[in-house]
């Protein structure tokens, strides 16, 4: 797939979504901020219960970019902890470490960050990790691999290059955004994590 491709895609799902999810997305986004299609224009007949809890769960599932079966995996996770289910599903899926590396500033989007880890460019507590899902506890550090540094994505990070599409950094995040260092100092909070999306939908969608 192209760039241009994927982001046309983007555009495109992030119409059907309601909301953008890459930094290019957004012009096409406010250009065109109804969903896709002939008819997206038109007035939307009253969407089923079912229709609006499968936006929902896409909605949350499109911010993480993740696939169904990782989607599913987090909601089984999160029942088992204590408190609301869906507040601990978005709570477990900022601890992914491909989540972490895009709030740090560490990359300028999910799909960046995801190939960050996966190209073996990023540390936790000293150790390579290469798996975007990897749980980050609290306490734990992680760096953009010290050889890695030098490369121009990350020289462009290091310097706040990322600042103007990425959302503030979060209170559970300790950031030196020079050295590519972050560490996680508390588990996130829902009301802390910058993601849209109706939790008790998506938790309503998995239920049923």
């Amino acid at each position: 797939m192209t760039n241009v491709t994927r982001a046309r895609r983007q555009a495109r799902l992030s119409r059907a979504l309601g909301l953008p999810l890459t930094p290019k997305s957004v012009k096409y986004f406010e250009k065109r901020p109804y969903p896709p299609g002939e008819h997206g224009r038109a007035r939307r007949r009253t969407e089923s219960d079912y229709a609006v809890r499968l936006k929902e769960k896409q909605r949350l599932r499109a911010q993480y970019g993740l696939r169904e079966k990782q989607m599913h995996r987090a909601y089984l996770d999160a029942k088992k902890e204590p408190g609301l289910t869906g507040e601990s599903m978005v709570e477990l899926l900022e601890m992914r470490l491909d989540a972490l590396v895009l709030r740090s500033g560490f990359a300028r989007t999910t799909l960046q960050a995801r190939q960050a880890v996966v190209h073996r460019h990023v540390l936790v507590d000293g150790k390579l990790v290469d798996r975007p899902s990897f749980r980050v506890k609290p306490g734990q550090t992680i760096q953009i691999k010290p050889k890695s540094q030098a490369m121009e994505p990350f020289q462009i990070a290091a310097e706040g290059g990322n600042s103007d599409v990425l959302a503030a950094v979060p209170s559970y995040l300790s950031v030196e955004l020079s050295e590519l260092k972050a560490q996680l100092v508390a588990r996130p909070k829902r009301a802390e994590v910058p993601v849209t999306v109706d939790v008790q939908m998506v938790v309503e969608y998995y239920a049923r």
